[in-house]
């Protein structure tokens, strides 16, 4: 599909995003702490208020459940979740309720999700007179939303939660500051030119944590945790058989999720997205490869003989 304004604007000025189908998760109760922290694999304990993380959440086998972004507000913690693990991870959370004074809220249908994104979007902000938080996660109220240092695609950016009735009041004002609507293809090809894994294209139940080499995501010496030995266990081996590699590849028509990956006539792996990307001139992608497996000399090839590199 054709790329447009949005996508220029990612990368020259600021795109803002539609993100309302994600499922923000709200947890209140004074165990919510210490639930939240024996569930996720990243350190809860630690975060003060206006602080944040990204998380996994894994079952007991140590395959990845779904990830949040984690934020911390002085009376509750907002998980703010993909599209397609909203109910799960509600009902996974739910499961380890038995007699912890916390109360979940899936506040999907009366909050609106908005990305400002690109390098001009912290000054998108400044015009609206929102904060512009700094650090990586960290988020400030104004009024009765909340505005946080996220980014769905790896460019400089920021989401604002909002109640679901300011949200046409609020897209108004990121028009008139400047930013230019996004669609989702211009969304996935920035990502993918980023490098940023998506839980639900990327990563799935199949993989373990170290295999998507998404390590923010883990904290490693927090203690127990929902499927924390098979993390550790993994770890102490020094070794996963397959990882989540960036790749770029000599093509302009992207290969299908599914497409396999080849050291010579060795199929090391498989693509699970990828994007042809206008400011590269070729096909961005990802997917998971047996990088133990690739002789140093090795022709890197996928399906139809497009020739690809693996990127750090």
């Amino acid at each position: 599909m054709a790329l447009g304004d949005g996508y220029r604007a990612f990368h020259e000025s600021a795109a803002w995003l539609d993100l309302s189908g994600r499922g923000p998760i709200r947890m209140t109760g004074e165990d919510r702490v210490r639930l939240l922290h024996a569930l996720a694999a990243n350190h809860i304990q630690q975060l003060k208020p206006g602080e944040g993380c990204y998380t996994f959440f894994l079952d007991a086998q140590g395959h990845i459940l779904g990830d949040a972004n984690v934020l911390c507000l002085a009376d509750a913690l907002l998980l703010d979740t993909e599209p397609e693990t909203r109910r799960s991870l509600y009902a996974h959370l739910d499961r380890y309720l038995i007699a912890d004074d916390v109360t979940l809220e899936d506040e999907s249908d009366e909050t609106a999700a908005l990305g400002v994104e690109g390098p001009q979007a912290d000054g998108i902000l400044r015009t609206l007179g929102a904060p512009v938080p700094t650090a990586a996660y960290s988020h400030e109220r104004w009024g009765e939303s909340i505005v946080a240092r996220l980014s769905a695609t790896g460019a400089p950016g920021f989401r604002i939660f909002a109640p679901l009735q300011e949200r046409t009041g609020i897209v108004r004002q990121l028009k008139a500051a400047g930013a230019v609507a996004a669609g989702s293809n211009e969304m996935r090809t920035v990502r993918l030119e980023h490098g940023r894994p998506r839980f639900g294209e990327d990563i799935d139940s199949k993989y373990l944590p170290q295999e998507t080499r998404q390590l923010h995501a883990v904290h490693f010496n927090k203690g127990c945790y929902l499927g924390q030995e098979i993390v550790e266990r993994v770890r102490s081996r020094g070794a996963v058989h397959r990882q989540l590699v960036h790749l770029e590849i000599d093509a302009t028509e992207p290969p299908e999720a599914g497409a396999r990956i080849f050291a010579g006539e060795k199929d090391i792996g498989e693509l699970t997205s990828a994007a042809y990307s206008p400011a590269l001139g070729k096909v961005i992608a990802m997917g998971y490869v047996r990088v133990n497996e690739v002789p140093a000399e090795a022709q890197i090839t996928t399906e139809g003989a497009a020739l690809c590199r693996l990127t750090p």
